[in-house]
């Protein structure tokens, strides 16, 4: 249930958008590629979201470890473990134990990725790939497990971090709506999502905020309230396979989490967080 889509916001993919966008596409990339990210760790408590109530799910807690380092030089790497306890009421209790490793190139031209769910202990999905980026956009996958054939994703798509720093240039640009495709690996290394990101206005960093996004790293910075739809592709009305929502800084940092499963939903609380040292780009 609990995949690497659900909580990528750094989740947080340039098909052609809206004639509301400002920069043109070439603008755009290099904009992009210019956001300077803050290696950080992040922990988030999860909680059930007491604004979407389901009969079938009584409580439900986790938390997520979250940890993105590198910069635009040399790739940016991001772990990511989220552990959830879902209790129905009636003595059932289901754990997902996600845990993902991933690299991409600064340029968003190459992606390696593993990931692991494991269900009440059990290994439900393991997954590890490699990507390159193609000529149309696209991008041509091999699975090291499961052990598959090279096959191709026909572009425009863009990668998990990609899709962060697009997001932040058009929040900063006071664009509302960013369209893309999405590849993250998730869940099985073969699909790509097609997502729609409705963006607020930026409201200052340190307004209204827990005690660890008080710290003057993230105080110094603006914060766009963000939602993403994730759609399964296909053409039509579709209803979203998933909805994230989540507070972004400038510098790529995430609070106020809400990940909503459809039946039921969770929030995500920021609990802590520590600022890395930062190598510079020697480009």
């Amino acid at each position: 249930m609990h995949r690497r889509r659900e909580i990528r916001l750094f989740a947080l993919m340039v098909p052609p958008l809206a004639a509301a966008v400002v920069l043109g596409a070439t603008a755009r990339e290099a904009a992009a590629q210019g956001v300077p990210l803050v290696p950080h760790r992040a922990v988030y408590e999860l909680a059930l979201d007491p604004a979407k109530s389901n009969s079938k799910i009584d409580k439900a807690v986790g938390r997520i470890a979250f940890e993105m380092t590198g910069n635009a030089c040399e790739g940016y790497t991001v772990t990511l473990r989220q552990v959830t306890e879902l209790d129905t009421g009636e003595g059932r209790q289901t754990v997902s134990d996600l845990r993902t490793i991933s690299w991409e190139d600064g340029a968003g031209k190459s992606y390696r990725f593993k990931t692991q769910n494991y269900l009440n202990q059990d290994l439900k999905d393991d997954v590890d790939g490699t990507v390159e980026r193609a000529a149309d956009g696209g991008f041509s996958v091999r699975l090291a497990k499961p052990k598959t054939a090279p096959f191709p994703l026909r572009g425009p798509i863009l990668l998990p971090t990609e899709h962060l720093r697009r997001l932040i240039v058009a929040g900063v640009a006071g664009e509302r709506i960013l369209e893309a495709k999405v590849y993250d690996g998730a869940p099985d290394g073969k699909k790509v999502y097609d997502t729609l990101s409705v963006i607020g206005a930026g409201v200052d960093g340190a307004k209204n905020v827990e005690e660890p996004a008080q710290k003057p790293e993230l105080a110094a910075h603006k914060r766009y309230p963000v939602t993403i739809s994730y759609f399964e592709e296909g053409a039509g009305e579709r209803t979203p396979a998933y909805v994230l929502g989540f507070e972004l800084y400038e510098n790529g940092v995430s609070r106020a989490l809400k990940l909503d499963y459809g039946g039921f939903a969770l929030r995500g609380e920021l609990k802590a967080i520590e600022f890395l040292k930062a190598s510079p780009c020697k480009k």
